[in-house]
């Protein structure tokens, strides 16, 4: 979960174009509550480490929630469509490559973690 978070947040950082799997999508809102909820924790009277966290993943979430419209082959406003987006955000992605690049997940990946979730 950690290792995706990472790969978004500094290697993605604010890459655009391409495509973005769920999980990746949803490991990074995962870890982004998460931590604003340990920062609210910890400093319940002052929200200066929540909103510095917030100021600094706010290009990495637009990204990530641009990329993941593209694996399901649509363009990046459909980030902007309130509920629609949502619904979007837990589509299946297209198989193989569409016009915003090669699909995310290989086939042997895409085996392996089927194979995972038989246990």
């Amino acid at each position: 979960m950690l290792k995706i978070y990472k790969s978004v947040f500094f290697e993605n950082y604010a890459n655009f174009k391409g495509r973005s799997r769920r999980k990746e999508f949803w490991m990074f809102f995962l870890v982004n509550w998460a931590i604003s909820f340990l920062l609210s924790l910890i400093s319940p009277e002052s929200d200066l480490f929540l909103t510095i966290y917030w100021i600094a993943i706010f290009i990495p979430s637009i990204a990530v929630a641009i990329r993941r419209m593209h694996d399901i082959n649509k363009k990046w406003w459909y980030v902007l469509v309130p509920f629609y987006n949502v619904y979007l955000w837990t589509v299946i992605g297209d198989e193989g490559e569409n016009k915003y690049g090669p699909d995310p997940i290989s086939e042997l990946e895409y085996l392996t973690e089927l194979g995972k979730d038989l246990n």
